[in-house]
């Protein structure tokens, strides 16, 4: 399994996950009614997909591989560069969550933080993928080893079983198609 083709598959997915985001952000802005039970399973993808297993996959395994074979170059790239965008995304969601929660709360003037921190979170991701589909997985390809990057895909096989196990990856496709179809079509 080649873990940074995976990886750029898994960022497909993101996207379109994105592109639902902005449509609801659309809609709250258009003044429709916020769908609290929608943004759970959103929050649900982005923390679990999005952050817990792509994030996971990058950050256990490629990651930790492009730190320990590239030292001060790798943290340089990995502690200072992704890891700290990997944080900003958080953020992002962290008041996503407080701003949902004040609205329920009545607080109608946060129907703004809604939208700003759920379009920020796009912006953030939409750029964050695209430097790591064109700068750092191409990074990786030239400057570790085969046996390096061998490795990596034997470990992505590992990872992969194991959310296979909990049908990780079919049941968060199959909750973006869900909104998709609800929100895209």
């Amino acid at each position: 399994m080649d873990n940074i083709k995976l990886l750029m598959e898994e960022h497909q997915y993101i996207l379109r996950m994105l592109k639902v985001v902005r449509k609801i952000s659309l809609n709250i802005m258009d003044g429709q009614d916020i769908n609290y039970e929608d943004f759970d399973k959103i929050i649900d993808f982005i923390r679990n997909y999005s952050d817990g297993h792509h994030h996971g996959k990058e950050e256990k395994l490629l990651f930790a591989q492009i730190l320990d074979y590239l030292g001060p170059l790798g943290n340089k790239l990995i502690t200072h560069g992704m890891l700290v965008e990997h944080d900003m995304g958080r953020l992002y969601v962290q008041e996503l969550l407080s701003s949902l929660d004040r609205v329920k709360q009545g607080n109608v003037e946060s129907r703004i933080d809604v939208i700003a921190n759920a379009i920020s979170y796009t912006h953030h991701m939409e750029r964050h993928i695209n430097k790591e589909d064109l700068v750092i997985f191409t990074f990786a390809k030239k400057q570790l080893p085969t046996e390096i990057l061998e490795k990596v895909d034997i470990d992505t096989v590992d990872f992969e079983n194991a959310a296979s196990k909990k049908g990780t990856q079919e049941f968060y496709i199959s909750l973006l198609e869900s909104l998709e179809d609800k929100y895209l079509s």
